[in-house]
This record gives C-alpha cells, sequence and structure tokens, in this order.
C-alpha cells in the first residue's frame, strides 16, 4: 500500500512539474506571438485539463482500481464526450483550430488581412483571435466574427497596412498626441 501511495505521490509530483513548465513555455511563446492574455490562458486550461485526465488515470490504476476499471470508465467518458462532440462537430474543429492557432497562425492582432473567399470579400484589420473565432474590423465599420476553422481552411493573405481605416486611426491618434487640450 505504501508504494502504491509514493507512486500516486509521484505521479501527482511528475504532473505539477510538468504543468508549470507546459504553462511557462505556453506563455513565454504567448509574449513571442504577442497573444492576448485570455487567449493564453485558455490554451493553458485545456492542456491542464487533459494532463490532469491522464495523471488521474494513472493515479488510479496505481491505487490498484485494476486496469481493466479504469480503462473502462476512460473509454465510457470518451465515447460519450465523443458522441456529444460528433453532434456539435462544428464546436470541436473550432476548438482544435483555436488551438492550432494559437501555436502556428502567422498573423497577429492589429494586421490587416482578406480572406480569400469567392462570396464575399473578407478583409480587414483583426481585432481579437479568440478560441472559437477571430473577429476582423472591416474597412466600413462593420465586424466580421469568422471561425476559426474556416480560417484555417480558407487561403489568408496578409494585406498592406495602411488602409481608409488604418489611416483614419494614425490621424486619430495623432491628433491625440498633439492636440494641446
Amino acid at each position: 500500500m505504501t508504494n502504491q501511495i509514493l507512486l500516486a505521490c509521484i505521479y501527482l509530483a511528475v504532473f505539477l512539474f510538468l504543468q508549470r513548465a507546459l504553462t511557462h513555455w505556453v506563455r513565454k511563446l504567448a509574449q513571442m506571438k504577442q497573444v492576448s492574455v485570455t487567449r493564453t490562458s485558455l490554451v493553458t486550461r485545456f492542456i491542464s485539463y487533459v494532463m490532469f485526465f491522464i495523471t488521474l488515470s494513472l493515479m488510479a490504476v496505481s491505487l490498484g482500481l485494476g486496469y481493466q476499471d479504469v480503462s473502462l470508465f476512460v473509454s465510457s467518458a470518451f465515447a460519450v464526450m465523443g458522441v456529444a462532440l460528433v453532434a456539435q462537430w462544428s464546436i470541436l474543429s473550432n476548438l482544435t483550430a483555436g488551438v492550432l492557432i494559437f501555436f502556428v497562425f502567422p498573423y497577429r492582432i492589429g494586421e490587416r488581412i482578406k480572406v480569400v473567399d469567392k462570396d464575399e470579400d473578407i478583409s480587414g484589420i483583426i481585432v481579437e483571435i479568440a478560441l472559437f473565432h477571430v473577429l476582423i474590423h472591416r474597412d466600413n465599420g462593420d465586424m466580421v466574427t469568422y471561425p476559426n476553422n474556416l480560417m484555417l481552411q480558407k487561403a489568408v493573405l496578409k494585406l498592406a497596412d495602411q488602409t481608409p481605416l488604418a489611416q483614419r486611426q494614425a490621424q486619430s491618434d495623432s491628433k491625440k498626441r498633439f492636440d494641446p487640450e
């Protein structure tokens, strides 16, 4: 029994060490890519939950619950989650795309992009990159909420920085800086 408790403590210590190391790595990557704090915390929380679920399963096996009992519980939980997420496949695909965008998306907030779409011109400045969508502010003032899974499926072009909207914002910023008020 003491060996099992010792093994469970080792699993817990490894979990805590890996969680802190991965959290530090994700935050460092987020600072390098200039990602918002909210988005960074969502990704680190998601990674922590997955790691905790794996650690809990390993601890249950090491405490003597039996591999078959734990695997039955884990497979049942995955089956229920799978059925629920297949019913809402767009949520799962947007969540997965959101995590992928966090690590590999080449565009940042404030950059001007154009999503190549035959039906509509979707171009503007990226305002926010969330876990499920990207907010794009168009030149005419409209705000477009574009799903992350479509952002990965379609071609995205980085456009020149100076647009009518960007020029207006730059002019208003310069007026604010140089106003004697």
